[in-house]
């Protein structure tokens, strides 16, 4: 798993609408990327809804926030659709990324996924905060409040 003080992994990963997306498109900015385990599913739903009913709050704060899944564009994009996301998520199809990132996986039903984690990147690309195995209940609001502390 990555620490905090190091630098975030290099990306270059599709969006929902095949756009790819780069940890450089961020410079400057905060950045709260989150990991989910699969698209259309209670849990992943509940963060889906929660960011994008927070985005201005964050857009406020000068933070951008991604999230990221084993699933593809198509998938992404139904995802996005079905419950109006304005947030990008982003098909790392192939794991390079949490396997760069260091996110462990568990086991349900005989599947293995990986496991719900965000991760705090300052505007330099640096990793300031990482939540492992997050509840989706209200961790936009807690995202909210750290990093603000943060940029004090």
């Amino acid at each position: 798993m990555l620490q905090v003080g190091q630098p975030f992994p290099m990306f270059s990963l599709p969006n929902q609408d095949g756009k790819n997306v780069s940890l450089s498109d961020f410079a400057g900015k905060w950045l709260v990327m989150y990991v989910y385990p699969k698209d259309d599913t209670p849990g992943c739903t509940i963060q889906g809804k929660s960011f994008t009913a927070t985005k201005a709050d964050f857009d406020a704060a000068g933070i951008a926030v991604v999230g990221v899944s084993q699933d593809d564009v198509a998938s992404h994009k139904n995802f996005c659709n079905k419950f109006a996301f304005t947030i990008d998520l982003l098909a790392d199809t192939n794991a390079a990324l949490v396997k760069a990132a260091g996110v462990t996986q568990s086991e349900y039903k005989g599947t293995m996924y990986w496991n719900r984690t965000s991760f705090v990147i300052d505007p330099r690309g640096t990793v300031r905060k990482i939540y492992e195995n997050v509840k989706p209940e209200r961790h936009e609001q807690t995202l909210l409040q750290d990093i603000n502390a943060l940029q004090r």
